[in-house]
């Protein structure tokens, strides 16, 4: 999922990047392109905490609702992917036999997640695409 960050450059310092969507994830590189690569992982790290911690991750915000927050008037706006940051979930309809359904639940029970993860999981697995 795509965060917007916010790179900030004062006279005597480093690189340092923010996240409007995570109030107190910070980084700060030496050289721009180094700010670049610790904002993904501090914006990783930081997701990965809240996970573990039980929080909700946000939802990316809106580029102008962050222009217009004064916070980051003087910042430079980028954008950084993290990876462990959960899809937004699509519901479908389908069809299953009842029979087949029983089964799903069953395993889902067994691995403790839901019928919807054991599915895609199983089917991701099957076409060879690693399960996120």
């Amino acid at each position: 999922m795509d965060y917007i960050a916010v790179i900030h450059k004062d006279p005597d310092s480093g690189f340092g990047v923010s996240f409007p969507d995570f109030l107190g994830c910070v980084t700060v590189g030496d050289t721009l392109e180094e700010a670049r690569v610790l904002a993904k992982e501090a914006l990783e790290f930081h997701i990965d905490g809240m996970k573990a911690d039980g929080d909700p991750i946000p939802e990316p915000s809106n580029i102008d609702t962050v222009i217009a927050n004064p916070d980051f008037a003087d910042g430079v706006l980028f954008v950084v992917t993290a990876d462990n940051a959960p899809e937004k979930a699509v519901r479908i309809n389908i069809s299953v036999p009842e029979n087949a359904l029983r089964l799903i639940d069953k395993a889902a029970e067994k691995f403790h997640i839901s019928r919807s993860a054991l599915m895609v999981q199983s089917t991701l697995r099957q076409v060879g695409v690693a399960a996120h």
